[in-house]
């Protein structure tokens, strides 16, 4: 009680102390997976971390933060319109905030950088290029069984749908579609059995680990193991024939701007999954209490010209908030962005 500030202030206080505790641990936890992992990684190429505009989004928080102060100052001086206004540009530029953290949060999802998702090693990196064939072939043949163009008691069942596909030339039309309709179907058809065809050669190889200039059937792949000596195995699936695999799809055939946009090439990231972790993490947290404080300010600001000096503690709490978060995004920006 001898303290003499309000114990809403004194609150605040407290509050962002165990805030603090919060992000060191994240801060903390990523400086030491960063200096303990040898080949982090660090290149825009693999990491699509945009530096322009984290420091664009630093440069609107710190303006957003004189916006606070201005406002504050307003509140005390009981001209209330004014702090309003600065709240509302305050406000705004949380917005933007947020808005630029969405153009990188949706870069990242466009390559897939997410946690779980990259690969580290290049087995994972072809396996990856295999799956998402798979899901490009599952969409693909989606569209015949869900139209009633082929009818199947698995729709998910590929190997039972392929050789539909492959029949459709020859196939009646259905009395619920129209002749132009059906046609469309039938003329993609033969370039999606291609698609299934080189997907499912892909996967067969990734399998058995085995070269593409090997046979991966079951049948001839035993003949061709039980042919080989003692010791002795077939070569192994390389990582750059893969990339020519998939170049070759991507430049050839009728679906290859399809592929193209849909299929990544394999290009392993050591330690990528700890580091798309941190990243959403340590980033998520931040973009939470930002909206956090844009609330408080909301509050604020629904009082519209019925604003009073009873809010003066009120704006000032939010304040020393939103000063914390600008804080921890400067920490956040070379930490992430940077270094």
């Amino acid at each position: 009680m001898g303290i003499p500030i309000p114990n809403s202030k004194l609150g605040m206080w407290l509050f962002l102390g165990t805030e603090i505790m919060f992000f060191t641990a994240f801060i903390g936890s990523y400086i030491v997976l960063r200096l303990g992992s040898n080949g982090w990684p660090t290149r825009y190429e693999d990491t699509h971390i945009n530096v322009l505009l984290g420091g664009i989004n630093t440069f609107v928080l710190i303006v957003s933060s004189y916006c606070v102060v201005v406002a504050h100052e307003a509140m005390a001086q009981k001209n209330f319109s004014k702090a309003r206004g600065y709240l509302w540009v305050t406000t705004l530029l949380a917005f933007l905030f947020l808005g630029i953290k969405g153009v990188e949060y949706k870069g990242k999802i466009d390559y897939d950088i997410l946690p779980g998702r990259i690969p580290e090693t290049s087995s994972q990196a072809m396996q990856k290029v295999s799956d998402q064939l798979e899901e490009l072939v599952r969409e693909r043949f989606h569209a015949y069984t869900h139209s009633g163009v082929i009818t199947a008691e698995r729709p998910g069942d590929l190997l039972g749908i392929a050789p539909l596909v492959q029949a459709l030339q020859s196939a009646e039309r259905p009395s619920s579609m129209t002749d132009a309709e059906f046609k469309g179907y039938q003329e993609s058809a033969a370039a999606d059995y291609e698609l299934f065809q080189k997907w499912m050669n892909l996967e067969q190889h990734v399998v058995a680990d085995v070269s593409l200039a090997q046979p991966a059937l079951p049948a001839d792949y035993l003949v061709k193991r039980e042919a080989l000596g003692a010791g002795e195995r077939l070569p192994a699936l390389k990582l750059e024939e893969v990339r020519t695999y998939l170049t070759e799809l991507k430049t050839t055939g009728p679906l290859s701007g399809l592929i193209s946009a849909r299929v990544f090439d394999p290009h392993p990231m050591v330690y990528g999954n700890i580091f798309a972790s941190c990243y959403f993490i340590m980033t998520g947290f931040h973009a939470i209490h930002v909206i956090v404080g844009m609330i408080l300010f909301g509050m604020v600001l629904k009082q519209g010209s019925s604003l009073n000096e009873r809010w003066t503690d009120w704006v000032e709490n939010s304040g020393l908030y939103w000063h914390f978060v600008d804080l921890v995004w400067i920490f956040l920006f070379p930490l992430l962005y940077i270094i």
